[in-house]
């Protein structure tokens, strides 16, 4: 029986070690990268030059990689959307500026704001991108918000950025090795960096749930549960182009990513299993009997999902995005 009886007292014991988490999974801002460490310096006498090598890099990725790098771009761009879905958290006072929670959104937003103005620096320059469509996108994908089914609750937050984080952790992995493999080795320093930070802030929500299991281990399970029954939907689920209805293209911009291997079906499946690992989920005790039946849920799901894997189909044929200049 977990001695804490409502989330705020959960979250108000794991907010007493904030310094801690802070110092392990987010780096000192004075000595932490910039884009500008990775992109063509235009104070010197060589940026065009650069600027030239860069496009020429370019020109050798495929329709499908520049598909899926603009995308991804779009979604770290919104992240507005983020920053006041997890200060809308029921445990967390934003009008406290020196709450522990306000203080972990802000400087894991402040890291993360990194990613889309390095990514979209590098679409501009690249040649190949109609940036006002680009712009058009990611500005609806911010007003348009998002529905991940969490509501306010933070421990459904918090297997909801576990799993994100581990998501875009992969997908900026895989892209970097892509650009690696495309003799583009600027863009896959980029993506490697950013993947590195998306593999630090999954472990910090990992850490938060671990401890949650820790003082209210049923709730936590049954929350758990109910994040995988509903299904982890990406950021950028409402995805859409110019005089595009909501969700228009995300589809296509997944399928994408599945022909080129950057994030899977099997993908997500693997995650699960890396979560249900972290966690111990198969062993853990100590549960009322609506948690147990939520954790046999859960360790049983991957191997179902698995035989579903199997019948998805990918269409062969790319979708013209209004994104990409042919």
């Amino acid at each position: 029986m977990s001695q804490f009886h409502t989330r705020l007292e959960v979250m108000t014991e794991l907010a007493k070690n904030m310094d801690s988490y802070m110092k392990d999974f987010l780096n000192p801002i004075d000595s932490n990268w910039q884009p500008s460490d990775m992109l063509p310096d235009s104070t010197k006498d060589n940026f065009f030059d650069e600027v030239k090598l860069l496009q020429e890099a370019a020109k050798e990725l495929p329709y499908d990689y520049w598909a899926v790098l603009i995308g991804d771009t779009i979604t770290e761009e919104a992240l507005p959307t983020y920053e006041s879905w997890l200060m809308g958290m029921d445990t967390v006072n934003q009008q406290d500026q020196e709450n522990s929670w306000v203080r972990w959104i802000r400087n894991w937003t402040a890291e993360e704001g990194r990613h889309g103005n390095l990514l979209g620096t590098y679409l501009y320059l690249s040649g190949k991108v109609d940036m006002h469509s680009v712009a058009v996108s990611t500005q609806y994908l911010i007003a348009d918000g998002f529905d991940i089914g969490t509501s306010g609750d933070p421990y459904r937050n918090f297997i909801y950025t576990s799993f994100q984080e581990m998501a875009t952790n992969v997908s900026h992995r895989r892209t970097a090795s892509l650009a690696k493999q495309h003799g583009n080795s600027l863009l896959s320093r980029m993506c490697a960096q950013i993947a590195a930070d998306e593999l630090r802030h999954a472990k910090a929500y990992k850490a938060f749930v671990t401890e949650i299991f820790k003082l209210d281990p049923s709730e936590m399970m049954i929350a758990f549960a109910d994040m995988m029954k509903k299904k982890i939907v990406m950021p950028a689920h409402f995805l859409r182009e110019i005089n595009g209805a909501k969700s228009s293209v995300y589809e296509h911009f997944s399928d994408a990513a599945q022909r080129i291997g950057v994030y899977t079906t099997m993908d997500y499946i693997s995650i699960m299993q890396g979560l249900i690992k972290d966690w111990d989920i198969e062993k853990m005790s100590g549960l009322n009997d609506v948690a147990e039946k939520a954790r046999d849920y859960v360790a049983n799901l991957p191997t179902r999902l698995e035989k579903l894997a199997d019948r998805v189909k990918i269409p062969e044929l790319a979708y013209p995005f209004t994104w990409i200049v042919q």
